[in-house]
């Protein structure tokens, strides 16, 4: 799968902090603090964002998802003991939260698939443009069309470029199984966009 920054947007996934030793900050914020949470959110939106809506594939399903993760940080920071650093806590609550997203984003494009498919006419574009833009939905579509396990898997790996060690410790697997998730991945995919034509 080549050139997939094309189709998502730059892969410029910034580094991770090291594993915190609970900074002020993440303690305020474990207490409740209002402020606190809001510098959280400040701090780690960003790449939850570009996160989701990669995994996604639809603005408005990642911004609800976005939303949803931060809401749930107050209550799911009980949970978290430093283990990680907490971007990959909350990468991780965006990938157990999205399966609803995701189903919600794939029934929109193939609604918009059979609208476009009944249209008369499109706007003439150049060649190269539509191409890329056939592309990217064809992508999306047959991403839309593999298991989610796989789907983040692929999207951490592939599109985002994170290394094998890091997806495991946000999906909570071992990396074995994130490797083969994204071997799975790339083989459907392939299959995928060769029965229909995109290549």
């Amino acid at each position: 799968m080549m050139g997939l920054a094309i189709f998502f947007g730059a892969s410029t996934v910034s580094p991770e902090p090291a594993p915190p030793s609970l900074s002020p900050l993440l303690q305020a914020a474990m207490r409740g603090d209002e402020r606190a949470i809001r510098g959280l959110y400040q701090d780690h939106e960003v790449a939850v964002r570009r996160f989701a809506a990669r995994l996604v594939g639809d603005a408005d399903g990642a911004e609800d998802l976005v939303q949803e993760v931060f809401v749930a940080l107050p209550e799911a920071l009980r949970r978290f003991r430093g283990a990680s650093s907490l971007r990959t806590f909350l990468l991780s609550m965006t990938a157990h939260r999205a399966s609803h997203y995701v189903r919600a984003a794939a029934r929109r494009r193939a609604a918009h698939a059979r609208l476009e498919t009944d249209a008369q006419s499109q706007p003439a574009q150049p060649d190269a443009t539509l191409r890329r833009k056939e592309l990217a939905a064809a992508l999306q579509r047959a991403l839309d069309d593999i298991p989610l396990d796989q789907r983040v898997a692929f999207v951490l790996c592939e599109v985002e470029e994170r290394s094998s060690p890091e997806a495991a410790e946000i999906v909570g697997a071992d990396e074995a199984t994130v490797r083969a998730r994204v071997m799975l991945a790339k083989k459907k995919l392939r299959e995928l966009l060769e029965k229909r034509g995109a290549r």
